[in-house]
């Protein structure tokens, strides 16, 4: 869904119930993740599926509905990936055209982080790229691209950073509680500044 920043205009994109009743059983259905590529014109959002289970799945769409279809019956749905662990959370980086994403499942390919190219041919699209591994439960990813750095936190409480390709890991919190969500942001250059004396 999307809305105005004061929280009007509220349009649901994709809706993936199938008519099933809010908030539905089916774990498969649900829309976890998601992350706008502005330059692209694109949405893309995980579903993880039932838990353990293998199911997760990436998708993307236009971020504007096509005209004469709907939120539920849309044409330009595109599944980038199947057959995941349990993907949560998604950042991109518009630099290098790359999604990042958390995946929560079963090792080896859960308690990820993930990479993967935003511009890849369909069907010579390559096998995601791991780049940061050993999560407890990994859940909130947050991109800092300009510093080529990413931030991921996990439920077993613990904040991580580490460079864009999983180098220079480093826990900054533990045991904080389970953690789910985090964002990244920069204070404007005057803020920056230092006072000197």
């Amino acid at each position: 869904m999307r809305a105005n920043l004061d929280g009007s205009d509220i349009e649901t994109l994709v809706d993936t119930s199938q008519g099933d009743s809010r908030p539905g059983s089916q774990e498969t259905k649900w829309c976890v993740g998601v992350a706008v590529d502005v330059e692209g014109g694109k949405l893309y959002w995980t579903q993880k599926g039932n838990t353990k289970a293998g199911q997760g799945r990436l998708f993307r769409a236009n971020v504007d509905i096509p005209p004469g279809q709907t939120a539920s019956m849309r044409h330009d749905i595109e599944l980038l990936y199947d057959a995941l662990p349990e993907p949560i959370d998604l950042d991109i980086d518009p630099a290098t055209r790359t999604l990042y994403w958390t995946d929560r499942g079963d090792p080896p390919r859960g308690n990820t982080v993930n990479r993967a190219p935003l511009d890849s041919t369909p069907g010579k699209r390559p096998s995601p790229e791991i780049v940061f591994d050993h999560l407890m439960e990994g859940i909130g990813l947050a991109l800092d691209p300009n510093g080529g750095r990413m931030f991921i936190t996990d439920l077993a409480g613990s904040v991580y950073s580490a460079n864009l390709d999983g180098s220079g890991r480093r826990t900054v919190l533990a045991a904080e509680g389970n953690l789910t969500g985090i964002a990244y942001g920069e204070l404007p250059a005057q803020q920056q500044e230092v006072p000197t004396s």
